[in-house]
Formats: C-alpha cells, sequence, structure tokens
C-alpha cells in the first residue's frame, strides 16, 4: 500500500526542501499535517467588542485584586466585633464609610465595600433590629441589631477571586462572552488578540444552482450556505464564496488572485474530465502538502501550500464529505492559524451504544447521537447526504474495522 509515499520537492531558490507530500495519508496524521501548515497570525490590540470570536494572544493577567476589597456577599449588616451591635447608618455599592468600632454596626447592600473594623455580614433575614429613635427609612440609625454572625462571615475578602498579576486565562482562549465579562472586571479596556485568518470559498461546478427547485441535470447548492457559518464560527474571516464554472482557466486565475489567507474550493479534486484542481494548482505555483486521506467519505481532499504564504484546501463536491474534509484539513489549519488548541469543536472519548460501522481500511466519520447507553449512528450518512448530519450531535472517528458495542470512540463536536 502507497499511502504514505513521499514525493519530494526541489530545493527551493532561498531555502530548504518543501515538506513532502504525503499521498493517501491515514487520517490522524493528515490532521496534524494541516496543523502543522499553519503558524500563528500577528497580534493586534482591539476593543471588547472587535476581539469577541478572536484568540488570546497572550496570557489575559489581572490588572487588578478581584475583588479589589472587602466586600459584602450579601444585604444586610456590617458589624464590628460581637452583638449586639450599635447602627450607625449604612453604606452602598460604590460609597465608603467610616471605620467601625467594636459593637457598632452599618447597613450594607451586596457589593458594596466592608467598612475598617468590620469583622463579618449579617443578612438581613438573620437580623432582629430593636428601633431607638429611628424614623422610618432612615436605616435603623441608632438602633440595636441583634443576631449571630462568625467572623469573615459573607465577606468576600480583597483578592478571593485573583491577585493583580495572575494569570486568569491561557493564550489560546477563545474570547466568548465571559472571557470579555473577566477581562473587564480584570481591569482590561482592550485584549491582545490574534488576526483572524481571511477565507474564500470557491464552489466549483457548473450544475449548480444557488435558488429555487433545481432544473434537468442540475442541483441545489449545499456547501455555499452550509460552509461559510462553520468557518466563522472556527474564527475565520469568510471574504465571500464564489462559483467558478467547470473551466481550467478561470480556476487557475481565480486561485491565482484570491486575497485569502486560505482558499476553500469544493469539487474538482478527483480524476475526472472536469476536475482540475491538480493541474490549477501546478499552473499556480502550488505544492501539495496532503493529496488524498484514508478517510470515508472524504477521502480525495487535498492540501497545499500556495506562492506568497497562502494555503488551499480542497474539499470534495459532496456534501458530507466535504464536512469531512472540513474537520479533517480546513479546522486545524484555521485553529494554527489563529493560534487556537483545538481543531474541530470539542474532542471527547465516548461509548458506542451499539456496534459502529467502519471501512474495511480507512477511517470513517459518522454521525451519531447521543444516548444514555452511548453513542450511536445516524441513517443517511452516504457522501452525498446531509440529512443525518443536520440530526448529529457529533461525528464519531471510527478506526478501520469499525468500533463494537460497548467499545470506546473519539467524537469531534463542529463549531
Amino acid at each position: 500500500m502507497d499511502s504514505l509515499r513521499p514525493v519530494d520537492r526541489p530545493v527551493d531558490a532561498d531555502g530548504p526542501r518543501a515538506e513532502p507530500t504525503l499521498r493517501h495519508a491515514p487520517w490522524p496524521q493528515a490532521r496534524r499535517a494541516a496543523r502543522r501548515a499553519g503558524a500563528p497570525l500577528p497580534a493586534e490590540v482591539l476593543g471588547p467588542v472587535a476581539a469577541l470570536g478572536r484568540t488570546l494572544a497572550e496570557p489575559l493577567a489581572a490588572l487588578t485584586d478581584l475583588p479589589a476589597f472587602d466586600t459584602s456577599a450579601m444585604d444586610g449588616w456590617a458589624v464590628a466585633g460581637p452583638g449586639p451591635w450599635r447602627l450607625t447608618g449604612r453604606v452602598l455599592a460604590g460609597e465608603r464609610c467610616r471605620p467601625l468600632a467594636d459593637g457598632e454596626a452599618v447597613e450594607i447592600a451586596t457589593g458594596a465595600q466592608l467598612p475598617p473594623g468590620a469583622t463579618g455580614v449579617l443578612r438581613r433575614e438573620h437580623g432582629l433590629v430593636e428601633p431607638a429613635h429611628a424614623e422610618p427609612g432612615d436605616g435603623g440609625d441608632g438602633g440595636l441589631l441583634r443576631g449571630a454572625v462568625g467572623p469573615g462571615q459573607d465577606v468576600r475578602p480583597r483578592g478571593q477571586e485573583c491577585r493583580c498579576g495572575d494569570e486568569l486565562l491561557p493564550a489560546g482562549t477563545v474570547v466568548t462572552p465571559a472571557v470579555l465579562g473577566l477581562a473587564s472586571a480584570a481591569g482590561h479596556d482592550a485584549l491582545t488578540v490574534r488576526r483572524r485568518p481571511t477565507v474564500e470559498l470557491l464552489v466549483l461546478g457548473d450544475e449548480l444552482q444557488e435558488s429555487g427547485l433545481p432544473g434537468p441535470g442540475r442541483v441545489r447548492d449545499a456547501l455555499g450556505p452550509l460552509l461559510p457559518p462553520l468557518l466563522a464560527a472556527a474564527g475565520a474571516e469568510v471574504l465571500g464564496r464564489r462559483y467558478v464554472r467547470d473551466d481550467f482557466g478561470l480556476l487557475r486565475d481565480a486561485i491565482r488572485h484570491s486575497p485569502a489567507d486560505v482558499v476553500l474550493t469544493t469539487g474538482g479534486t478527483a480524476a475526472g474530465p472536469v476536475d482540475f484542481l491538480h493541474a490549477a494548482l501546478e499552473a499556480t505555483g502550488g505544492h501539495l502538502l496532503v493529496d488524498g486521506v484514508a478517510v470515508r467519505p472524504g477521502h480525495p481532499m487535498l492540501l497545499a501550500e500556495l506562492p506568497g504564504g497562502r494555503r488551499l484546501v480542497g474539499l470534495p463536491g459532496n456534501p458530507l464529505a466535504a464536512v469531512a474534509g472540513t474537520v479533517t484539513l480546513a479546522l486545524p489549519l484555521l485553529a494554527a492559524l489563529s493560534g487556537r488548541p483545538t481543531g474541530a469543536g470539542r474532542e471527547r472519548i465516548e461509548r458506542a451504544a451499539v456496534d459502529l460501522p467502519g471501512h474495511p481500511a480507512d477511517t470513517r466519520l459518522l454521525p451519531v447521537v447521543r444516548r444514555e447507553d452511548g453513542v450511536a449512528p445516524l441513517a443517511f450518512d452516504g457522501p452525498a447526504m446531509l440529512r443525518g448530519l443536520a440530526l448529529a450531535e457529533a461525528l464519531a472517528v471510527v478506526p478501520p474495522g469499525g468500533v463494537p458495542a460497548g467499545g470506546r470512540t473519539e467524537l469531534l463536536t463542529l463549531p
């Protein structure tokens, strides 16, 4: 079997020999090759809104203690020493209070700064106020407060969550709304993040139709609507999609003049009469890194270097096969360019509820759902079908020969 036969290129004029081409590469090796094909893009400093969905280019460190001062964790009273306590006023969030002497208390709101000298917080539902010349609404000033409270009770001490300078998140973390909230709380007005890798989608084929019911010999394009949001969720900036007819010159020029970091094509990866992708790559000075992967569906996928440091991922034209190519080559490449640690969503191992059928020699990517007793395959899993994928919760990575019921299988969750 010639699954790993390397094809060397000549030594480049300005440097070392290029990477050899992997032909019919095993699925795990193809994914590793895709990650090696990309290096993290340059960093830029952006405000919170623009940074959302980007990847941290450096660890996120706290610029302040959290909390920055001792605060009340509950509505109630800040007390000093043992009770009962004489009420002397109130303190709200954003206000500062004079120090408390033993036997004094002030009404306090959740999140308010604890007065100096306070030893704990008595929750409102646990305290009893005995009025002493107090007017309604004045916080019980002059009243007597009774209740039981231990030292430090319901107090969030300064630095409980972190200290200034602590690393909160590592580089490579995707900036989610929760990350934005944490960064803001920790004192950041902007974040250092990786530039998004840009992608242009070239949809190849004379038979494709964008709208309406397809006519004789025509089919509706499923990948044009499917792939851009999938790529965007993986951290890419999709510059657009273009339909390219089955013409060698048109395809060559589309690849040559694309401004994107990654050119993504659908169809034309095999050896049919109008499959011009290999020839177009040669004409544009491209070099194949992966030419076919031992995976079903999607084995005629490819990955190539283009002049100027760009990359091209060639996906098969069948929809489910194209998704298999996306998780195998495109998503790991985008993860590497984005500085992210993984490629195709969350990767986990789960038990198979029933037998997961496999290919005799190749890895199989199988749409599955999770059940109480494990994962189970879905019907309509052919290369041209999307019905199973639309119901799927993940893709099971089934090694050659399959996985028996009760066995373990890796799952890929799409972004």
